[in-house]
C-alpha cells in the first residue's frame, strides 16, 4: 500500500470548530493546505481527508434547512462526541464508543445518516471502549463497567452479550474474527491483578475457549495490555502497553513474535494504545505520548510516522490519540480523546472518491 504511490497537494476550505458537546460550522474562509506524509518535497503516501466531531459530520442539510440559517442567520449545530475512545469501519460506516456519553456514535457516510447505539434497554452502554466488526458488520463492544461484551447488528439492534464480570478485572481491548467466530478480549488487569491477558471467548457456545498470556516481561507476556488486531495473516497483535511493545500470538494462544521497545525515536514506544492492520499485513499503532500513529511492515519494521502532539487543535494533531482503526480500502482512522474527534486519513493512491467513505445519493 505504501509503495509507488503519488499525488499532488490538495487544499482544505474552512475551519473546524471544537466545542465541548457540539460542532459547528461556518464557511470558507481561507485556503489551508492539507497535511500528507510524509511532508514534502518527499512524495506523499497518506493523506489527511477529514475529521468527524458531531452529527453534522454525517448528515447531509437540507436546502429548506440552509435556506432557513441564511434568512435566521444561524449556526448549524450537531450533537458531539464527549470523550471518545475505540472506533471501527464497515462499508463507510464508522462506529466510535464514548465512555462519558454511554454510547456508540454512528456515522454512516454514503447514507448520510447519523444515529446511537447502546442507549436503550437492552443492550445498554454503561462505559464503551473496545469495539470491533465482523465481515458481516454486526459491532462488538467491550464495555469496561459492565465487564461484558455486547453485541448489535449493523443497524444498532441488540444481539446478545458475551462473558461474565468476574472473568474479567479492566476489559478494555476488543478483537473480533472477521468470521465472527471468536471474540479476543483485552483485559489491561492493574497493578494488584495478574490478569494481564487476551481472554478468547467462542461466539456461538458464548464460552470461554481459553487465555493468552500471563503477567511479565518475557517473550509471549504481558503487561498492561492495551488493544489488539488481527491482521490478514490470521495473527493476533496486542498492544503491550507496560512492556512498550507489539506481540503476535497465533489465534491458540503460541507466541510468534514482538516488534518496538521503550524509547522517543521511529519505531518505539513510548504510550502505544491502538492498533489496525490494512489488507497488505501493515501494522499501524496509535502512540498517545508522540500524538500520532506509526506503520510498520508484518515483519515490524517502521515504515512512516503520521499526526504530531499539539495543543493546538487541527487536521493530523493530537493530544490524547485512542483507538485506531483501517478499513477495507486502507483508510486510517484515528480517535483523539482530548479534541473530541476521528481524524480520518487514505493512503495516496485512494483517490477521495474512491471507497466506501463517499456518499451515494438516491435515486
Amino acid at each position: 500500500m505504501l509503495k509507488n504511490i503519488s499525488t499532488p497537494l490538495f487544499f482544505l476550505c474552512g475551519f473546524i470548530i471544537l466545542l465541548s458537546g457540539c460542532s459547528t460550522t461556518t464557511g470558507p474562509v481561507g485556503e489551508v493546505e492539507i497535511p500528507v506524509f510524509p511532508s514534502p518535497p518527499n512524495e506523499p503516501r497518506i493523506i489527511y481527508e477529514r475529521t468527524f466531531i458531531s452529527s453534522i459530520d454525517a448528515e447531509i442539510e437540507s436546502d429548506e434547512s440552509v435556506f432557513e440559517r441564511l434568512i435566521t442567520g444561524s449556526r448549524r449545530t450537531g450533537f458531539g462526541m464527549a470523550k471518545p475512545f475505540g472506533v471501527t469501519v464497515h462499508q463507510g460506516r464508522i462506529f466510535v464508543s464514548d465512555t462519558v456519553r454511554r454510547q456508540v456514535f454512528v456515522f454512516d457516510v454514503p447514507e448520510a445518516r447519523y444515529f446511537e447505539i447502546g442507549t436503550q434497554s437492552p443492550g445498554e452502554l454503561s462505559k464503551p471502549m473496545g469495539l470491533d466488526v465482523d465481515l458481516q458488520g454486526n459491532l462488538y463492544v467491550c464495555d469496561a463497567a459492565l465487564k461484558q461484551v455486547l453485541m448489535y447488528d449493523r443497524d444498532g439492534n441488540y444481539l446478545r452479550r458475551f462473558g461474565e464480570p468476574e472473568m474479567f478485572d479492566r476489559p478494555a481491548g476488543l478483537a473480533v474474527d472477521p468470521s465472527g467466530d471468536r471474540i479476543f478480549v483485552v483485559d489491561t488487569g492493574g497493578v494488584s491483578s495478574n490478569r494481564h491477558q487476551v481472554s478468547v471467548i467462542e461466539t456461538k457456545s458464548g464460552k470461554l475457549l481459553h487465555t493468552i498470556s500471563r503477567r511479565g516481561n518475557g517473550e509471549g507476556e504481558l503487561n498492561l495490555p492495551r488493544d489488539a488486531t488481527i491482521a490478514g495473516d490470521g495473527n493476533l497483535y496486542v498492544v503491550d502497553g507496560g512492556n512498550f511493545r507489539v506481540q503476535v500470538f497465533n489465534q491458540q494462544g503460541d507466541f510468534i513474535k514482538s516488534f518496538g521497545d521503550i524509547g522517543r525515536r521511529g519505531g518505539q514506544f513510548s504510550r502505544p494504545k491502538g492498533i489496525g492492520a490494512d489488507k497488505d499485513g501493515n501494522i499501524y499503532v496509535a502512540d498517545t505520548a508522540f500524538g500520532n500513529f506509526q506503520i510498520f511492515n508484518p515483519e515490524g519494521q517502521l515504515l512512516l510516522a503520521v499526526g504530531s502532539r499539539n495543543a493546538t487543535g487541527g487536521p493530523a494533531r493530537f493530544m490524547l490519540p485512542a483507538g485506531l482503526a483501517v478499513d477495507e480500502d486502507g483508510r486510517i482512522y484515528m480517535v483523539d480523546q482530548y479534541f473530541k474527534k476521528v481524524d480520518v486519513f487514505r493512503p495516496a493512491s485512494l483517490t477521495a472518491d474512491q471507497g466506501w467513505l463517499v456518499y451515494e445519493p438516491k435515486p
